[in-house]
C-alpha cells in the first residue's frame, strides 16, 4: 500500500470542501432518487451556511499568531505583568486553576521563551505566625 505524503497534496479547507460538493451536487442533473432527494435539504443548509461567513483570510507561514482575547492565559499573563507581581495563589483564585496547574503554567511558559522571576518570598515560621501554610512567594514576568 503506497503512502501519500501530507506536504504532496494541497490542504484544502473546510470551507472549499464544502464548496466543492456543493459544486458537485450541483452539476448532477438527475436528483429524482429517494436517497439522493433527502439530501436537497442538506445541501440548501450548507449552501446558506456558507453564503452567510466570509472566508478567514489565513496567515502566512511563520507569522505569528494574534492572541485570543479574555483568555485565563490572558489574564495570568496580566497578572504577571502588574509591577507588583502575582502569587500562585491570586491566580488560582482569579482562574479556578489549581496551585499545581498554575506552576505547570509556568512551566509552560519558560518553554515558549518567558522568564518567570521570583520578585520575593515571604517566609512565615515563628510566634505568632501561621507557618510553612502561611508563606508564599511573588512571581512576576522578567521583561
Amino acid at each position: 500500500m503506497a503512502r501519500v505524503s501530507r506536504s504532496a497534496t494541497p490542504r484544502t479547507s473546510l470551507r472549499d470542501a464544502a464548496a466543492a460538493v456543493l459544486a458537485a451536487w450541483d452539476d448532477e442533473a438527475d436528483h429524482e432518487g429517494d436517497m439522493i432527494g433527502a439530501l436537497d435539504a442538506p445541501m440548501e443548509a450548507l449552501r446558506t451556511l456558507l453564503a452567510g461567513k466570509p472566508a478567514r483570510v489565513a496567515r502566512k507561514a511563520g507569522a505569528p499568531r494574534k492572541p485570543r482575547e479574555g483568555t485565563k492565559q490572558e489574564q495570568v499573563l496580566a497578572m504577571l505583568r502588574r509591577p507588583e507581581g502575582t502569587t500562585v495563589a491570586q491566580i488560582a483564585e482569579a482562574t479556578g486553576w489549581a496551585q499545581h496547574t498554575v506552576r505547570g503554567f509556568f512551566a509552560g511558559l519558560k518553554k515558549k521563551g518567558h522568564a518567570v522571576e521570583v520578585l520575593e518570598r515571604i517566609r512565615q515560621v515563628g510566634p505568632n505566625k501561621t507557618g510553612a501554610k502561611g508563606s508564599f512567594t511573588i512571581y512576576a514576568l522578567a521583561e
